[in-house]
């Protein structure tokens, strides 16, 4: 029997959501005189389109779920995250939602909140430690599995492929690392992996790209962990003569993960590869939810919810609601089992973006 969240013994997450979007609009003030949840939302940089897409998405799904809003940027810097959750504390607020890049370092700042009963729901990232009301994140895992299915299949299992990999002080660094690395060895161990760790910044992916290119003519595959990475990689396939159709055989297959317009276009004409969608809609929609359900007292359990996700226990007091998230190819088919969609297809955020 699959066991649902206690709010959907009395009614349906949809209906919640529904009934919550009647209460009115929101404000970046402060609640003054307004009766609505003032809530506080970090955004963890704004260097990436992924991002800059989910800072353009917060506002909106704070208006529909009628709660005021203060935000702040903490810019990849824990330090700051940590200064501005002391911000947030004094200026009254109900609950905190953050996308720490750093889930080791923020234990502290986390344990301070739980001491003043200010529920934390994190986003992109899960806390190597400590307590949130809830992680909503993707299955990260999933991405580089994905990911792997995808380059195996397409490269016959033969050959060399580049991983440019986020942040390792980071569980999304680091979840898939190792899936793309346990994925590769178990199912295409004729393929070689040269990981290069880049703490998700542009230029060093570009850099290590090149030399490994440099040292390794024959690479013929490209796993970016993120879009951050996109421009460089272009570019650098650009000078050296590779980035060309796919069925030429110069080409070097690439994958990414965010699910941003320009990875869509760029799918479409033939630049890159695949992706991996990964909802920054989704993720200013559920985090600001399970913020709003935490005020408002309710309680979740493991299982699958009315939104196409599941919900899981990471460890004891801490679950995490796991959100869908596609892989994209030009011709939506399945490789290695793994099913795709069309980068065209309408349902995808990137696609929707005004």
């Amino acid at each position: 029997m699959r066991l649902r969240s206690a709010l959907c013994s009395t009614a349906s997450v949809v209906c919640a959501l529904t009934l919550l979007s009647a209460c009115g609009g929101g404000s970046t003030t402060a609640a003054s005189s307004s009766d609505k949840p003032l809530v506080g939302v970090d955004y963890p940089r704004s260097d990436t389109d992924f991002w800059n897409s989910y800072i353009k998405y917060t506002p909106q799904f704070a208006k529909e779920l009628g709660l005021d809003l203060k935000t702040t940027n903490s810019q990849n810097d824990v330090a700051k995250l940590t200064a501005n959750a002391q911000t947030f504390m004094s200026q009254g607020v109900k609950g905190v939602a953050m996308a720490p890049q750093d889930t080791a370092a923020i234990a502290p700042t986390l344990a301070q909140m739980e001491a003043k009963k200010i529920p934390v729901v994190t986003v992109d990232t899960r806390p190597d430690s400590g307590k949130v009301y809830m992680v909503v994140r993707a299955d990260n895992r999933a991405y580089g599995e994905k990911a792997c299915q995808f380059l195996g299949t397409k490269l016959g299992g033969k050959g060399k492929v580049v991983m440019l990999q986020g942040g390792l002080d980071s569980i999304n660094g680091r979840d898939r690392t190792e899936a793309f690395n346990d994925c590769m060895k178990k199912n295409y161990p004729g393929i070689k992996v040269l990981g290069e760790a880049t703490n998700w910044d542009g230029a060093i992916a570009a850099q290590k790209l090149q030399t490994d290119l440099t040292a390794n003519p024959d690479i013929k595959g490209v796993y970016m962990q993120s879009s951050f990475a996109l421009a460089g990689t272009l570019q650098v396939l650009k000078q050296r003569g590779l980035l060309v159709d796919p069925k030429n055989k110069k080409h070097v297959f690439v994958v990414s993960n965010d699910g941003i317009p320009e990875e869509l276009k760029s799918i479409a004409a033939g630049k890159i590869d695949a992706t991996v969608s990964q909802p920054a809609d989704l993720y200013a929609k559920y985090a600001l939810y399970y913020l709003k359900a935490a005020i408002d007292g309710k309680k979740f359990k493991p299982g699958k919810t009315d939104h196409d996700s599941t919900i899981i226990q990471v460890r004891p007091g801490l679950l995490e609601d796991q959100l869908s998230a596609p892989l994209v190819t030009a011709d939506g088919g399945t490789y290695g089992g793994v099913p795709s969609v069309k980068s065209d297809d309408k349902s995808l955020w990137g696609n929707n973006l005004g």
